[in-house]
């Protein structure tokens, strides 16, 4: 045991007399010291320097207001999470306050259910409120409404009456749901009465879910807003996603499942910019590509006068043939997809008098109609209305027809030189490029037109996103141009692509529409982020112009685009597997093999 001692005393930095001492105390002073201090025994010895650690625990800390602000939310989520004591503790040491007095006091008698304290302290917290007349009465409200409810639910008929009329009544306020209130006195039971008014019952649950409600008229300087640390995390996830440059997937939006710990950051790996297949079965060259809405088919076209339609495999991002639509005389130069995926319509190019509407869900996909009013129409354009029921269809001699199912034209609009339509989701505007280099829309119900941008050379094609927001232009010797169609304003000017004349389609992607890709004369596949000018990536492959490409609308990680090359390609992830590497093998250039494909690196 004396040699225990020895080793602990010289592990302080003293040497060993007879006596025990600490920090330091002389060998002569006859017994244990601290510090120098008169002699304690041991247990007096721990009682005092806790008491020393309490005191300088207490002297207050001197914060600014951006650190009050950190510990208070702090504090708010470790009361959230049931942390009570170690929250208070923080409030005490930091010398913060969670919430003001009144509104702490107003908090646990709304918990506790003494809802005349509670209408008490809400005279109190008058001079805190925004608009401080209204939010009283709409707050006391919803105080009155939770004590007539729970009243009503424990069978206190009487009481509930005595609320409904002596106290939520003369409020004056919201007389729709003071009747609705009284009509549930006629509820048979509590579970009737929680389903009619959506309420959890007389509980934790329901005054919890009121106090959020009422926290909402405090300022946060007074109440803090319920979960603030919890949104803000929220609100810091999402903003990394938005800046993620690869973001493709579906944003996360349940902490749970992401890594607070590092920054989000998707990887280039999982981005569709890898070929993964290489179809070879036109003959010719390919002029467009489209995905169906419902993300499971592709249909391509090409000048050998075919439409080809592909079954999409979800799993493996990858392709399958499934009919060949033939008779084109002209060729395919456009190709749209009914809303519902179930019908494509498909355009020859320039002086085609033409369009081809296709049942795609009947077995043989079977022609519904062959539509032409007269062989000196041109008839290279054409848009579905939401409702899949109507489309509208025009070209550049003029011809401008809303036509039904069958083929019958509904309605028409003349002379309008038609090269690209896109129908709005209101049902009843079309916007439409027109030959003098604009976009104009038009409204067949109303017979009235307006212009919505001007651009100063040719519009080749131009596509727009879910919101109707936002419009994507090839223009003719400019390349790729992003209109804000609401504020009538260019956005931003893409750079990269090289576009002459040629008509070349662009789309917008992911699951935010975040990304633009547009095919290009140099022979390559640009994709830029909507934020930026420059592109992100740059994907070779093709050996002559890519006319189109098409961004799967469902599996955001999916790509297909056209080219004069005669080929289709498809992109997506780079393989994670040996395995499935192996499983895909390159097709010779001279064969005509659906099942042709293979692996390249993206060029950037």
């Amino acid at each position: 045991m004396e040699n225990f001692r020895t080793m602990q005393q010289a592990s302080n930095g003293v040497s060993a007399p007879p006596g025990p001492q600490q920090n330091g105390a002389s060998a002569d002073s006859g017994g244990p010291h601290s510090n120098g201090n008169i002699t304690l025994g041991p247990d007096s010895d721990l009682n005092s320097m806790n008491r020393e650690a309490n005191r300088a625990s207490e002297t207050p800390k001197v914060m600014d207001k951006t650190n009050q602000d950190i510990v208070r939310l702090i504090g708010q989520h470790l009361k959230t999470v049931g942390l009570d004591r170690t929250a208070d503790l923080l409030m005490q040491e930091s010398g913060c306050r969670l919430d003001h007095p009144s509104a702490a006091k107003f908090r646990q008698h709304v918990m506790d259910g003494d809802w005349n304290k509670a209408d008490h302290d809400l005279n109190e917290l008058k001079s805190f409120l925004h608009g401080s007349s209204q939010s009283l009465v709409e707050m006391k409200f919803l105080l009155l409404e939770q004590k007539y409810l729970e009243y009503l639910e424990e069978g206190l008929v009487l009481e509930a009456l005595q609320v409904l009329r002596n106290e939520l009544t003369p409020l004056g306020h919201n007389t729709g749901r003071v009747h609705q209130l009284s009509a549930f006195m006629m509820c048979s039971g509590r579970d009737e009465l929680q389903t009619r008014a959506g309420w959890d019952g007389k509980g934790p649950a329901s005054r919890a879910a009121l106090m959020d409600r009422l926290q909402r008229y405090l300022p946060p300087s007074v109440m803090l807003p319920p979960r603030r640390l919890h949104s803000l995390l929220c609100q810091a996830v999402e903003m990394q996603n938005q800046q993620c440059t690869y973001h493709i997937t579906q944003t996360q939006t349940n902490l749970e499942s992401v890594s607070l710990l590092v920054d989000h950051n998707c990887s280039k790996e999982q981005f569709p910019c890898h070929t993964t297949q290489v179809l070879n079965d036109h003959c010719d060259e390919v002029w467009y590509c489209k995905f169906s809405p419902d993300g499971l088919k592709l249909a391509t076209g090409s000048k050998d006068t075919t439409v080809n339609v592909w079954d999409v495999c979800p799993d493996t991002l990858t392709v399958t043939h499934r009919k060949t639509l033939e008779g084109h005389s002209y060729g395919v130069a456009l190709i749209a997809w009914s809303p519902d995926s179930s019908h494509l319509i498909a355009c020859g190019p320039e002086d085609c008098p033409e369009l081809w509407l296709w049942s795609v869900e009947t077995p043989d996909c079977e022609l519904r109609v062959k539509l032409t009013q007269s062989p000196e129409d041109s008839l290279t354009a054409c848009a579905w209305h939401r409702d899949a029921n109507k489309f509208v269809t025009g070209g550049l001699r003029g011809q401008f027809y809303q036509c039904d199912m069958e083929g019958n034209v509904i309605d028409s609009w003349e002379g309008v030189r038609v090269k690209c339509l896109w129908c709005k989701s209101d049902g009843k505007t079309v916007l439409a490029a027109d030959s003098h280099y604009r976009i104009r829309g038009y409204n067949f119900d109303d017979l009235c037109d307006f212009t919505v941008l001007q651009e100063d050379h040719p519009v080749m094609s131009f596509s727009v996103n879910k919101s109707d927001r936002l419009a994507l232009l090839n223009v003719a010797n400019q390349g790729v141009h992003l209109w804000d169609l609401q504020d009538r304003c260019l956005v931003r000017r893409f750079q990269g692509v090289t576009q002459g004349h040629f008509t070349i389609h662009s789309c917008f992607g992911g699951i935010n529409q975040d990304f633009v890709a547009s095919g290009s004369e140099d022979n390559k596949v640009y994709v830029w982020h909507i934020k930026r000018e420059s592109p992100i990536a740059t994907l070779v492959g093709h050996s002559r112009t890519v006319n189109c490409v098409s961004w799967n609308p469902v599996y955001h990680q999916m790509m297909a685009s056209v080219s004069d090359d005669c080929t289709v390609r498809i992109w997506g992830p780079r393989p994670s597997t040996p395995e499935r590497s192996d499983s895909v093998k390159t097709a010779a250039p001279e064969s005509s093999s659906s099942n042709g494909s293979g692996w390249h690196e993206m060029v950037s």
